[in-house]
């Protein structure tokens, strides 16, 4: 019976972890005495400073797509279709995808390690101590931020990565300017950039709620805080790709 003991186990502590975790992002959503200001200060930390590397990441994507497609499509005397796939695949996947990978390892492990050196220092005690409700403080105004500010990175991104085959398909595969835009924005439908904006909200929700997570329960010391950050990182990573794959499945079947 040892082996079914285990799995027994194991499947109530993932169910327990489960309905924490959503227990956890009800309240942070809601919590009671939520500041515009304090949304304002995380909408310019999480979103504008995100741009440069959001940004970048976008633009080779975009370039080695369109080298990628290419030297493909060649082989079956179709590389007239690099601006559409180019175009297709930055907004329904790569710009999504990338995008909330590049914003987990620069916010998630930013938010675990802050609040998670708040947790080591007693603020939050103290702000507790004081009558105030530490979700409603650390927690609200980064989830909110996260998911108004990351759609509008993947919009972005999507932009320059769509830039960024551009520059390769007029400079190196021969395209022009005109038939390479053209043929980008004729194969695009509008259901295709939603989804990868309804995606990047659901990326933004993930990146603040692993980092408010680990650095609410983040151990004492130093040690505690670089394994709260670490762990943040992880998770939101690897959830990003799971969620992913769910709403892949169910906007595109």
């Amino acid at each position: 019976m040892n082996p079914v003991r285990a799995i027994g186990r194991a499947t109530l502590a993932l169910v327990r972890g489960v309905g924490a975790v959503a227990i956890f992002a009800a309240r942070g959503l809601a919590a009671p005495g939520f500041q515009p200001r304090l949304l304002a200060d995380q909408l310019l930390r999480i979103g504008w400073l995100s741009l440069p590397v959001v940004g970048l990441t976008a633009l080779f994507t975009g370039a080695a797509l369109a080298l990628q497609i290419n030297a493909g499509g060649e082989r079956f005397q179709a590389g007239d279709v690099v601006p559409a796939i180019v175009a297709i695949g930055m907004v329904r996947e790569l710009g999504p995808v990338l995008g909330g990978l590049m914003v987990a390892a620069r916010v998630a492990s930013s938010i675990a390690a802050e609040i998670g050196s708040m947790r080591v220092t007693e603020q939050i005690d103290a702000l507790v101590t004081l009558s105030t409700d530490p979700m409603g403080w650390l927690v609200t105004p980064r989830l909110w931020a996260a998911i108004l500010a990351v759609p509008v990175l993947v919009g972005v991104g999507d932009v320059i990565g769509i830039m960024g085959g551009w520059l390769v398909g007029t400079t190196t595969l021969g395209f022009t300017s005109q038939g390479y835009l053209s043929n980008s924005w004729a194969y695009l439908e509008r259901w295709d950039v939603v989804s990868g904006l309804i995606k990047g909200a659901a990326f933004g929700a993930i990146v603040a709620l692993a980092g408010c997570w680990f650095g609410m329960r983040a151990g004492r010391g130093a040690e505690g805080v670089g394994r709260a950050t670490t762990n943040a990182v992880v998770a939101a990573s690897v959830a990003i790709l799971a969620a992913n794959f769910v709403l892949t499945g169910l906007f595109f079947t």
